[in-house]
């Protein structure tokens, strides 16, 4: 019987868990979270602000079902405060505790990125980092009036946070240091048409740099150096870093992004140490490099698959694409693959192709538009990476993303054989009409 400790108990910490139970009925395991929840949905926080869900919806599993049915050992609200080789040091219930292990896994996610600027412990300023901060949101709309919220960033987190509130009837101000929303993942073609779709509901501020958050005990009003903003509620969605302090305590190597560097077996350089979730990298399949990408479906298959090794079962997670969805309103936003300037970074020699289709007859309701930009190599018409903004935009970055996988071509695109009929899609597929541009 082996010992096994896993920090964290979010997606990839409980996928690891429960996979190490089913290889191995007897070994002990013991899980560390350092929160009230467990195996929790956080991409769900904006829709519970927006009254979509239900807080109580964001935990798939609740920790007496990890304890009774999966006989799991596991500590919440226990904070990890050393990890040294063969033993970690807990506070629980304000008592010291060590735990012995002979395999171990991080799995502690990422924390929020809080920016150098004063005035951020003031009331009604807030992350949207796990799912108790809904509640915390929406309790503070609760007991005080807000009218004016904003929100600093322009990533995915602060583009949902932005709809939730729009939805709430707030007006929404969103600050931005860079000139583009979405800088880091979507090229300029396709920003561009969901900053005018934002526009229309939100006060949009790019290249504003933010200098104080101000108010007597609660915040009042945002500072930049371009002006004030009114706000009676503030969002802090400035991006997010791996939670990497404990890993370093023990030696384990960091590596892109300043994420734990794993194997495909999600194996760190010390033995009998792993890491899966937001807390690790993993390889790039176009690049063929390693790279950090903190997304939900990722880090659940690297929970799993550490599970796998850790268990004795051998497993190797192949790496990731960088496949993303989002939306505002009646706007959905996609991508997979590498934008233009990442493939050019990468060193392939790169061309492009940007359409505006419909995404379907127009003699049949229901269709709308929607904006592809195609990234493929100029040598050889490898698929690179693809962006998409309107309408049905899931299916077609999900097709995209499995043909990155397979390492196909402008061709291989241009003759998949994709379902036509006029209620779901026109006789020319928009990723069809997409290869033919890029290829021909």
């Amino acid at each position: 019987m082996q010992n096994i400790v896993i920090i964290g108990g979010g997606a990839a910490g409980m996928s690891a868990a429960s996979r190490i139970r089913k290889l191995q009925p007897h070994w002990k395991i013991t899980v560390f979270e350092a929160g009230q929840w467990v195996s929790h949905a956080p991409c769900g926080i904006p829709y519970v602000v927006a009254g979509v869900s239900d807080q109580s919806q964001l935990m798939h599993y609740t920790p007496d079902f990890f304890i009774n049915k999966r006989h799991i050992d596991l500590h919440m609200q226990t904070e990890v405060q050393e990890v040294r080789p063969g033993e970690v040091r807990t506070l629980e219930l304000g008592m010291e505790q060590r735990y012995p292990w002979d395999q171990l896994l991080f799995a502690n996610g990422a924390v929020p990125r809080r920016p150098p600027i004063n005035g951020t412990g003031l009331q009604g300023v807030f992350t949207a980092d796990l799912p108790p901060d809904a509640r915390i949101i929406n309790q503070y709309m609760q007991t005080q009036t807000v009218e004016h919220v904003v929100i600093i960033g322009t990533g995915y987190i602060a583009l949902e946070m932005a709809e939730a509130f729009v939805q709430r009837r707030k007006k929404v101000t969103m600050l931005g240091r860079s000139g583009r929303i979405l800088r880091k993942t979507f090229d300029a073609e396709i920003t561009g048409r969901v900053e005018a779709r934002l526009a229309q509901d939100v006060d949009l501020r790019l290249k504003e740099k933010i200098t104080a958050l101000r108010g007597r005990t609660r915040v009042e009003q945002v500072d930049t150096d371009n002006g004030s903003f009114p706000a009676d509620m503030v969002i802090l969605a400035t991006g997010i870093k791996a939670d990497t302090g404990l890993a370093v305590q023990l030696g384990v190597e960091t590596g892109v992004g300043g994420a734990i560097r794993t194997n495909r077996a999600m194996q760190t350089n010390k033995t009998g140490v792993y890491a899966a979730g937001d807390v690790a990298e993993s390889c790039h399949l176009v690049t063929g490099k390693n790279t950090w990408i903190p997304l939900a479906p990722a880090g659940n298959k690297m929970g799993y698959v550490a599970g796998c090794n850790m268990a004795g079962k051998k497993m190797v997670f192949p790496g990731v694409v960088g496949t993303a969805i989002t939306k505002y309103q009646d706007m959905e936003i996609g991508r997979t693959g590498l934008t233009e300037q990442q493939a050019e970074q990468a060193g392939f020699a790169v061309k492009t192709a940007v359409i505006e289709t419909n995404t379907g007859p127009g003699y049949y309701p229901g269709h709308g538009k929607i904006w592809l930009k195609g990234i493929a190599d100029a040598k050889d018409n490898r698929l690179l990476g693809l962006q998409a903004a309107g309408t049905n935009v899931l299916a077609r970055i999900d097709t995209f993303a499995q043909a990155l996988q397979q390492r196909c071509t402008t061709a291989d695109l241009f003759f998949s054989d994709l379902a036509y009929a006029p209620p779901f899609s026109p006789v020319w597929d928009p990723l069809v009409v997409l290869a033919r541009v890029l290829k021909f």
